[in-house]
């Protein structure tokens, strides 16, 4: 059989797993039905059963696999736990969390729908895979919302807010904004409120 479009050679579990995580982040969890995705993935609809017993651990077994590629870039880390001023290390923490999820477009797809069509299976898979980085860059703004410099009820808020404007952006950019919302002018907005 030729190798249709979006399909990756490999294993039958990596294929379906890739090839559900493309569609899923393109259709959503009830944009797509498994038939489609073993009929993209080059597999028979029983065999991804026979790895997912229902659409839902499929659905999940792919975001968690976009999850682990999440990863922060050291040179970024460095830069925030070197930062001298508030200011400037909430730029980096910024900076690090948007270029961090921003290289997985399929990735912030992916937990946009998850949001919407699977909330309650959510939760813990963002806190499994998501959680030590959120940790990390909280320890390095803690001594800034601790001495008051940063305004904040706490660093891992901090963070989870930076996390959401980066999430957010597109949506509530284009509908709010006109346009005229892009990433950094939606940061250097929460930075005035946020630096004493």
């Amino acid at each position: 059989m030729a190798e249709t479009p979006g399909t990756v050679r490999g294993s039958a579990e990596e294929r379906i797993l890739t090839t559900a995580a493309a569609l899923f982040a393109k259709f959503g969890y009830n944009g797509v039905s498994t038939r489609e995705i073993a009929a993209t993935a080059a597999v028979n609809e029983v065999t991804i059963y026979r790895h997912y017993p229902r659409k839902r651990d499929l659905y999940l077994a792919a975001l968690s696999a976009e999850l682990q590629r999440v990863h922060l870039r050291g040179e970024l880390l460095t830069r925030l736990a070197e930062a001298e001023t508030a200011r400037g290390a909430v730029a980096c923490a910024f900076e690090l969390i948007s270029t961090t999820l921003l290289q997985q477009p399929q990735l912030l797809r992916l937990l946009s729908f998850s949001a919407l069509e699977l909330s309650e299976d959510l939760d813990p898979l963002l806190r499994r895979h998501l959680g030590e980085q959120v940790e990390v860059i909280a320890r390095y703004l803690e001594p800034w919302v601790e001495r008051g410099e940063v305004r904040s009820a706490s660093a891992k808020t901090l963070v989870l807010t930076l996390i959401a404007i980066v999430l957010g952006r597109g949506p509530l950019g284009r509908v709010f904004a006109s346009g005229d919302a892009n990433l950094n002018g939606l940061f250097d907005a929460y930075s005035e409120f946020s630096l004493a």
